[in-house]
């Protein structure tokens, strides 16, 4: 367990691999061991770990001494993005949850494609991801002010509690200090759950990354933001299965908006439908409408199929405040998944 994972606490992220050998050297010492009862194995055992391991701790005032107007520069660059552009804050969001899935949060899936490597911005689940743009301002503003200093990893993270706040959502500080990944690849984007995903692939998913049911209902509802494509729930509206032509649990007159838009052999590349019916506002409005089986991709109606997600997703229906509380706790805990990476990057889409 100790060679293929790291441990976390609230903030911090625990890398073990470069001293597992020597802790393996300790506790194999012949002359010491034979000496030793099984509690003061565990107990130098413990110690070793606790005094070695390399601690890498994020703090919402990372950047207090070495760039104190970093919140502020990104949030400059999220608005004016979103001024022209109603779609940012959905973009970003998303953009920030893709990433931390698929190696952490080391802001991997802002890195080009270069050479024979494809990355994972081009990964299928990523081709629609969009407004790379908003992060690449932010870092020229960010090396303006402070060169060398603030991470994309950390930029992406800012930027999505700022499209959350100016939608009309939360807004709460950010822990910082993330580090930029090197490695990037688009076929690492099949570890992200699909919008066909049912409850038990959605469990995994998520508690891969040591996030829990109450997260994935949580953090689901920032499909309150945006809008999806006919291909992500073409699946419930046509050819459902072999009795059924549509997914019955979906609210009927709902389904026959939906194959009004995406009919089965759809030509039109952007056509689809919005999350919710606020779809540019932060709110509990997924919720009200998963419960009237209003919802589009087969991973949101999932949620209702187990007693403990089906509770939750009724609480936050009822209570925006409640929503919003959770969602906020559930957001700093996914954004402390924390990659491997080790730099910071000066171009937020290359690595140094």
């Amino acid at each position: 367990f100790l060679a293929t994972k790291h441990i976390r606490s609230k903030y911090i992220s625990f890398r073990p691999r470069k001293i597992l050998k020597f802790v393996c050297q300790i506790i194999n010492i012949p002359k010491i061991l034979p000496k030793m009862n099984a509690l003061l194995v565990n107990l130098l055992v413990t110690f070793i770990l606790a005094v070695s391991f390399n601690v890498e701790a994020l703090s919402p005032h990372y950047y207090d001494q070495s760039c104190p107007q970093a919140d502020h520069i990104v949030t400059n660059a999220v608005k004016n993005a979103m001024s022209n552009d109603k779609t940012v804050p959905a973009a970003l969001l998303r953009m920030h949850f893709h990433d931390c899935f698929v190696r952490g949060c080391d802001g991997s899936v802002l890195l080009d494609s270069k050479g024979k490597n494809k990355a994972e911005k081009d990964g299928p689940p990523n081709i629609s991801l969009h407004a790379f743009y908003v992060i690449d301002n932010a870092k020229k503003a960010l090396e303006e002010q402070c060169p060398g200093v603030v991470s994309c990893a950390d930029i992406l993270s800012l930027a999505a509690r700022d499209a959350v706040a100016l939608s009309g959502g939360p807004t709460w500080e950010v822990p910082k200090g993330r580090k930029d990944g090197r490695i990037s690849k688009a076929i690492e984007t099949r570890q992200l759950p699909a919008p066909t995903f049912n409850i038990s692939q959605l469990r995994q998913s998520f508690g891969q990354r040591g996030l829990s049911m109450h997260d994935l209902v949580v953090l689901s509802g920032g499909h309150t933001l945006g809008f999806a494509h006919c291909s992500s729930f073409q699946n419930r509206i046509h050819n459902f299965n072999t009795q059924k032509e549509v997914d019955p649990t979906l609210n009927p007159s709902f389904a026959v908006s939906l194959k009004g838009v995406c009919p089965a052999h759809n030509k039109v590349k952007n056509a689809g439908a919005a999350m919710d019916g606020s779809t540019t506002s932060f709110d509990n409005v997924y919720y009200k409408m998963l419960m009237q089986g209003k919802s589009l991709f087969s991973s949101d109606q999932s949620l209702l199929t187990s007693h403990s997600t089906k509770n939750l997703v009724a609480k936050y229906a009822s209570s925006n405040e409640e929503y919003e509380r959770a969602f906020v706790k559930s957001m700093i805990k996914m954004s402390s998944i924390i990659g491997t990476g080790n730099e910071v990057r000066l171009n937020c889409r290359m690595v140094r």
